[in-house]
């Protein structure tokens, strides 16, 4: 159960409400129910996840990024949402448990996965090796940016789930063996 109020989107009030009534209408998860607590922080998740959409990163790498940092954070939240939200966009269940497990066929997305854990475990302190086996799979700088800010605001709701253990409203993932 939630430890944080949920905001129910019929009875919210200003900023909140105009957000549920409008881009939100049809995304209003329980995540979002919970974030909606602050107006700013809903608005300023908003604005970032969908400026991140307009970036280089496909959809795919983007799911990457998120079920990799959800597996190594343990967010059962997260991995439920992205593992629904990558089912939804094509992503097939091999390479969804693929992201989580951070060990994808594809050499240019087991790189970003690869990368995702150093950032995870070395605190955001990736040396050049890392960056360097990145650009050679073929990012960017641009990308490279956007792949830390992807891992930002993944981390941020890896968090936000694990202090207010939001209800899950996602069918859950297998466990990894």
């Amino acid at each position: 159960m939630a430890r944080l109020n949920v905001v129910d989107p019929a009875t919210a009030t200003g900023k909140v409400k105009e957000l549920f009534d409008g881009p939100l209408k049809t995304r209003q998860s329980n995540i979002l129910k919970g974030i909606a607590n602050s107006p700013a922080t809903l608005e300023a998740y908003f604005r970032f996840s969908g400026g991140l959409k307009k970036g280089e990163l496909t959809p795919l790498e983007r799911e990457v990024i998120a079920l990799a940092l959800g597996e190594l954070n343990n967010c059962e939240y997260c991995l439920a949402a992205h593992t629904a939200g990558s089912r939804n966009a094509g992503i097939p269940d091999d390479q969804i448990l693929a992201a989580r497990r951070r060990s994808l066929d594809d050499p240019k997305l087991n790189a970003l996965a690869r990368f995702v854990t150093a950032l995870h475990e070395k605190r955001g302190f990736a040396d050049g090796e890392e960056l360097t086996a990145l650009r050679n799979a073929g990012y960017n700088d641009g990308q490279v940016v956007e792949i830390i800010a992807g891992y930002a605001l993944n981390l941020f709701t890896n968090y936000f789930n694990h202090v207010n253990e939001t209800d899950v409203d996602f069918p859950l993932p297998p466990k990894l063996s």
